[in-house]
């Protein structure tokens, strides 16, 4: 380590935790948007399509990225689906006008299709429903449809259409962004909450063991925010298990400090949704302890779309399907380590999308699939992070941003599996300087073998769009001095998001 570099300390204890983090952090969404659906997860056709149309290769890609859980169908999308028009014989759908994103919805991919892919990938479904155009007679069917055994109407019809068996959906999420004027059926807080509690309670006469997500606001910046969470949820509060959360982060104006420091600004975001959640607590006397579904986060330029209405009409065309650079990458990696440290709360999280569609993962129609910059950090994530959630004590300084005040200029989360004996952590350095960290781990006594791999924003390809991107910023391996007394060191270059790993993990990525 060099005397003039600055010096972080990062102090670990396995007995300081928040518990266990829920598996279901390591979500995706899939939204009928673009070429998420039709030529990303399905195309028959394609060289790599199995028997039902998925492409296998699309789904390898899946599996190696981590995803536990998938959110469908949108999204904005579903303020305005028929989820009725998915179901039945294909050649018998009728194409409709998704008036979200513009284009033609030939319905070719349904409830039984999804569910399908999914059960096949071992991912577990959450289910969106349609509070914009519809209410709670199609909430409550489609949770007949998927979850009754038999003897009903729509379980009937099911087993009709070749699955006898129900899906046992668990997690249903009560519509989408409901307090953004661009929502088809948008509605105030009050008629929302109201909507969304007798909804939630139909669809738990029809099946007492799901969950249900009520729609926090549409992200941190809406004039509603934090009075819509409240009012939603003094009127949905008795059928509310999760309250959700969206986010999506971009530099803006060549500004890289702030946008270094997203992953802070979701820390907050995510105190303000759980003072406020609290509160509502406080003033019912209630005991229950509210969770959160952060079912939509990412990096994505939005700021590049000129809105729905500038799209042409299309059966599936490109919608938002940004390329990403390392910058990107480390971002991403930065705010998934804000998840990890708001595990005790946050306890079901979607990147948002998962093909295509502001994408780790991307195809080409009839030809091949591959990783964009931000898969790296997403897949190294899921695989190390399991476990309790360790309280790590950061001290390393902070950085002045234009759109965030100071933040800490050092950020880490931490993992331990006591069952394995296996530790993780994660890093972000959000300087434009390297930095020496200190990790304290002596509370652990020996930590067996160490290694780290590491993603820096320099490692940028060719220019797109006058942006350096990375098709695929694969992690490269970090050096690491383990010194047998409790504490290593490393190095992490400027901009940079690394992961640790110790025992017999250590040596396995």
């Amino acid at each position: 380590m060099t005397a003039d570099r600055r010096v972080g300390t990062v102090t670990l204890d396995p007995g300081h935790h928040r518990g266990t983090i829920d598996r279901r952090l390591f979500g995706s969404f899939v939204e009928h948007m673009g070429r998420c659906v039709y030529t990303g997860i399905h195309e028959p056709g394609h060289p790599a399509a199995d028997a039902y149309g998925f492409r296998s290769d699309v789904a390898a890609l899946v599996a190696e990225l981590g995803v536990t859980l998938v959110r469908y169908p949108g999204g904005n999308f579903v303020s305005g689906y028929d989820w009725r028009d998915g179901i039945g014989p294909a050649d018998r759908r009728p194409r409709r006008l998704d008036t979200a994103w513009r284009s033609v919805e030939t319905n070719q991919v349904g409830t039984d299709e999804f569910l399908g892919w999914a059960e096949r990938g071992g991912l577990q479904p959450m289910m969106a429903v349609n509070l914009g155009t519809a209410g709670i007679t199609e909430a409550a069917a489609l949770v007949e449809y998927c979850n009754t055994p038999g003897g009903t109407y729509w379980s009937d019809l099911r087993a009709a259409n070749g699955r006898r068996e129900p899906y046992g959906v668990p997690l249903w999420c009560l519509g989408n962004e409901m307090d953004g004027p661009w929502q088809t059926g948008h509605m105030s807080a009050a008629e929302y909450g109201r909507i969304a509690a007798e909804s939630g309670k139909a669809m738990k006469l029809v099946d007492p063991g799901i969950e249900v997500v009520v729609c926090g606001s549409s992200n941190h910046g809406m004039p509603t925010f934090g009075y819509w969470e409240s009012t939603v949820l003094e009127r949905a509060w008795d059928v509310a298990d999760y309250v959700s959360m969206h986010a999506y982060y971009q530099e803006h104006d060549g500004d890289r400090r702030s946008f270094l420091a997203s992953g802070a600004a979701m820390d907050r975001f995510i105190d303000d949704v759980v003072a406020t959640v609290d509160a509502v607590a406080a003033r019912k006397h209630s005991r229950k302890r509210l969770s959160i579904s952060f079912d939509e986060w990412n990096v994505w330029y939005w700021e590049r779309f000129a809105g729905s209405e500038s799209l042409t009409l299309d059966v599936s065309g490109p919608r938002i399907e940004d390329v990403y650079s390392a910058l990107d990458a480390v971002v991403v990696g930065d705010l998934l380590m804000s998840l990890v440290n708001h595990s005790d709360r946050v306890r079901v999280a979607c990147q948002a999308q998962l093909v295509n569609v502001i994408a780790p993962i991307m195809t080409r129609p009839g030809g091949e699939a591959w990783r964009q910059a931000i898969f790296g950090p997403i897949a190294a994530t899921a695989a190390l992070a399991r476990g309790n959630s360790l309280v790590a004590r950061v001290r390393g300084g902070e950085l002045s941003t234009a759109r965030h005040d100071d933040v800490p200029l050092l950020a880490a989360a931490a993992t331990h599996d006591e069952a394995s004996g296996t530790a993780a952590v994660f890093l972000t350095n959000r300087a434009a300087e390297a930095i020496d960290v200190v990790l304290d781990h002596r509370a652990f006594g020996s930590w067996g073998e160490v290694s780290a791999v590491c993603l820096a924003a320099g490692a940028e390809g060719p220019l797109h769009g006058g942006r350096a991107v990375a098709r695929h910023a694969a992690l490269a391996p970090l050096a690491v001095t383990a010194d047998g007394a409790g504490t290593t060191r490393l190095t992490l270059p400027p901009e940079s998001w690394a992961a640790v790993t110790a025992g017999s993990a250590a040596g396995s990525r």
